[in-house]
């Protein structure tokens, strides 16, 4: 069956209640959606066996593990949160095995023919990757106060696992970020002079400090370039950069050898100590 509107609004309602990340309500939305779709049953009639054809079904078109796993969360939730009928009393909930990997690390001289390859905002971001160790949407959201070059720190707020984490500040970024910082700052100025300069804060900060969004650590490190005006309240703002924006700016770096190694999961930008240092 189509999911009702109102049925979906008790579904969000139910995910922002449980405090996940918009990505993940939405992915979650997504999947229950495609689960109600393929059942063609009234919300009343669906059971363990429904969900059982369905992950099935996923699996014969041979997704991913990790996306099998994520819709067997999205209806757990759906069960236990929306329809008050817990799945995991009625069936042997198994979840797809993820399987060993061997990362792929570029070596030091790949790094540096890829940074030969980009310029201006998107290669100082992928020398934070880098030099940083963070992930792709932790770069895209830093904000002005998360980012200390005395102490020459960075602090992912809400990281995964909702984490906070702080981690190392390249010094040989540490030019590159001031000049980088005062091109914000007064990108940023200009902005309040029009009337907007507002970025969106996190929980209900907004309630309790009413011009956060317009002061200067709660700014994005790496804004969009462009303004939109907030629905609800009307203020202009601008949110951080897209994250595609860095995916583009790393595609020519396709052409870049790159090799497996025996080492602990470190990731594709999560290069060993000794190769951080980024300039």
């Amino acid at each position: 069956m189509i999911p009702t509107e109102s049925f979906m609004e008790r579904v969000h309602e139910v995910l922002r209640g449980r405090r996940y990340s918009p990505r993940t309500r939405s992915a979650y939305a997504g999947w229950i959606i495609r689960f109600l779709r393929f059942t063609k049953q009234p919300y009343e009639r669906l059971n363990a066996n429904h969900v059982e054809a369905f992950l099935q079904a996923l699996a014969a078109e041979g997704i991913a593990p990790s996306s099998h796993n994520q819709a067997l969360a999205a209806l757990l939730c759906l069960f236990d949160g929306v329809l008050q009928r817990p799945l995991e009393r009625h069936v042997n909930v198994s979840r797809a095995p993820t399987p060993e990997r061997l990362p792929v690390v570029l070596t030091a001289s790949e790094v540096a023919t890829l940074f030969e390859q980009m310029s201006g905002v998107t290669r100082l971001m992928a020398a934070l990757l880098y030099g940083s160790g963070l992930r792709l949407m932790e770069c895209c959201t830093l904000r002005i106060k998360d980012l200390d070059l005395e102490r020459r720190e960075i602090r992912v707020r809400d990281g995964k696992g909702r984490k906070d984490r702080v981690t190392t500040l390249p010094q040989r970024l540490h030019y590159e970020l001031t000049d980088h910082l005062a091109s914000t700052r007064a990108t940023h100025e200009a902005d309040l002079g029009q009337g907007a300069g507002w970025v969106a804060v996190p929980d209900a900060l907004h309630r309790k400090y009413k011009n956060a969004g317009r002061e200067w650590p709660w700014q994005w490190l790496f804004p969009a370039t462009r303004h939109y005006q907030d629905p609800e309240s009307g203020q202009l703002r601008r949110h951080h950069l897209h994250e595609t924006v860095l995916q583009r700016g790393i595609r020519p770096a396709k052409a870049v050898e790159t090799r497996p190694v025996r080492s602990r999961r470190l990731g594709a930008w999560r290069i060993t100590h000794e190769h951080r240092e980024v300039g």
